[in-house]
């Protein structure tokens, strides 16, 4: 008959999200119930944590302010004597026996103009990024990214040929950017497409005479001729470029097509 030793009991697994203390025991960490997910997509939303809270159960109620005993700054003093009054209010806390002739100054940090604060780019959005747009009247749509403007905007292309998007600028909030590139090495912009090459220009408007009942009706935006220009050339750089990528018919499709989500589809899990 052989006989084993027992075996010797395992240690119980600690728990998950655990973190060791300094005597070597190991205590719980805890989260909070609603964490953010990624991209500021948290797990439950505000209708939810409402219910989860209970938060309907206090609509209405109003706790009554608890009230706090007042510290008292002075003490009244019986003082013998006819002649001296009765009594005298003495203060508990006695004050400063010397005061500043002048108020000192305070050290305040320099205005700094918001045209001249630093801009800060995702390291994501590069020259030659396809990006998606989130917001404006071209959203859903795949553009280029030409180059960052000293704003901190973007500078984008469709290009207009291949889904109508012409040279626009964008905030880096309002996009997506993939991780599909094009390579823009060839391709120069223009030095007077910049900030100022995007203003428009606003009429002042005139002051109505007496009698003058017909004004004059706001004008659309309709672009010069420089810009149309402008935006043929650089398309054509551009369009130039795809085509040298080996993926070329793939691209041009992929920049004709609008993104959009399907049901069970969310864009913070998804990888683009």
């Amino acid at each position: 008959m052989v006989v084993t030793k027992a075996a010797a009991p395992k240690a119980a697994a600690a728990p998950k999200g655990a973190a060791a203390s300094k005597d070597g025991a190991k205590k719980r960490v805890r989260r909070p119930r609603n964490y953010d997910l990624g991209d500021g997509v948290y797990r439950f939303s505000r209708s939810r944590m409402y219910h989860k809270k209970a938060l309907y159960k206090f609509v209405g109620k109003k706790t009554p302010k608890k009230e706090v005993p007042k510290k008292l700054v002075s003490v009244e003093k019986k003082i013998g004597g006819d002649k001296n009054g009765g009594s005298r209010t003495v203060l508990l806390r006695k004050r400063r026996p010397n005061y500043p002739t002048t108020d000192p100054i305070k050290s305040r940090p320099a205005k700094k103009c918001f045209k001249n604060h630093k801009r800060y780019i995702r390291p994501s959005l590069k020259p030659g990024t396809i990006l998606i747009l989130l917001a404006g009247v071209h959203k859903g749509k795949r553009v280029v990214l030409l180059k960052h403007l000293k704003s901190g905007l973007l500078l984008v292309t469709g290009p207009f040929l291949i889904n109508a998007c012409p040279l626009r600028r964008i905030s880096q909030n309002y996009v997506i950017a993939t991780s599909t590139t094009i390579d823009l090495k060839g391709v120069e912009i223009p030095k007077h497409i910049n900030d100022d090459y995007f203003k428009r220009k606003h009429d002042k408007r005139a002051k109505k005479e007496e009698g003058d009942i017909f004004a004059k009706k706001k004008e659309g935006y309709k672009p010069t001729d420089q810009k149309k220009s402008d935006q043929k050339a650089i398309d054509k750089l551009v369009i130039a470029a795809i085509k040298k990528n080996a993926d070329k018919k793939m691209l041009f499709a992929y920049l004709a097509s609008m993104f959009g989500l399907r049901s069970s589809q969310y864009p913070h899990r998804m990888k683009f």
